[in-house]
């Protein structure tokens, strides 16, 4: 669930079962999407959530460690190569930590999701009789552009804090993701329950609505995540859809909550919302 982090943390190491039962199943994606793989997104959660379970195995944080780990997991072989490299990111290979890490990378320098995505598309492309179109030119799109684009986002994340370009600003930094893993602190099990009057305000909302499951969710995500400052929460659409195994959480049930219940605000890629429970 997502708002158990032990869980969520656990399904970004361990392998799904790769067998596609039917043409409805995802389970073989694990907690992704073929538009996160494809378009590199929601990885802002992922990544932070890796380093705050290596982070903080102890009360006292180990920056360092918790930036190797998401090396090791972003890591791809050495025989695919950057378009060019640049001072500080010359390395997407990281095989040398499969020692240290050899859960998330191994001994090719293949790290997790490298592999995972591979057997995402081996799934598909293996098992004609149980995919659809979409999912075989999926597949296929992995299978040609994946490497070449991880290959640049992995260079990417290791571009320095002090960069001057605009460009710079709006990219995933492994040490962005590590300064907000420290911020936020170890992982927690966010499961609560909702109080009483919510649950019946909900209803009230929501009476003639399917998914009810899903904003009570939503409910309970706001809640356990709203900072004392502040009536916004940032929502993790992406890693909301993989969660559900579908698209619908963003293009159906978000929109359908009323907006005496939610408040949504979408900027630069990023979403936002408030809750008036």
């Amino acid at each position: 669930m997502m708002l158990n982090e032990f869980e969520e943390f656990k399904a970004y190491m361990t392998f799904p079962d790769y067998t596609i039962k039917s043409k409805r199943d995802t389970g073989y994606l694990g907690r992704f999407t073929y538009k996160m793989i494809k378009e590199f997104r929601g990885f802002n959660r992922i990544l932070t959530i890796i380093a705050r379970g290596y982070m903080w195995k102890t009360d006292v944080p180990d920056v360092d460690r918790a930036y190797r780990a998401l090396c090791a997991w972003c890591s791809l072989p050495d025989s695919v190569k950057p378009d060019r490299r640049k001072a500080g990111q010359d390395r997407t290979c990281f095989s040398d930590l499969h020692d240290e890490f050899p859960e998330l990378v191994n001994e090719d320098g293949e790290g997790w999701y490298f592999t995972h995505v591979h057997n995402v598309a081996a799934a598909v492309l293996d098992n004609a009789g149980n995919n659809t179109n979409s999912m075989a030119s999926n597949a296929l799109t992995i299978v040609k552009k994946f490497n070449k684009g991880w290959c640049n986002k992995v260079m990417q994340a290791q571009t320095s804090l002090y960069t001057k370009t605009t460009k710079g600003a709006w990219i995933i930094r492994f040490e962005d993701v590590v300064a907000e893993a420290k911020e936020i602190g170890p992982l927690k099990n966010n499961d609560i329950d909702l109080p009483a009057e919510t649950v019946q305000k909900l209803k009230d909302a929501l009476f003639d609505k399917k998914q009810k499951n899903v904003f009570q969710d939503l409910a309970k995500f706001y809640l356990a995540n709203k900072p004392y400052d502040s009536e916004w929460v940032i929502l993790p659409v992406e890693n909301f859809n993989a969660y559900y195994g579908t698209t619908s959480f963003d293009r159906k049930w978000l929109p359908d909550f009323p907006e005496s219940i939610l408040v949504r605000e979408e900027y630069s890629g990023a979403c936002r919302f408030k809750m008036i429970l």
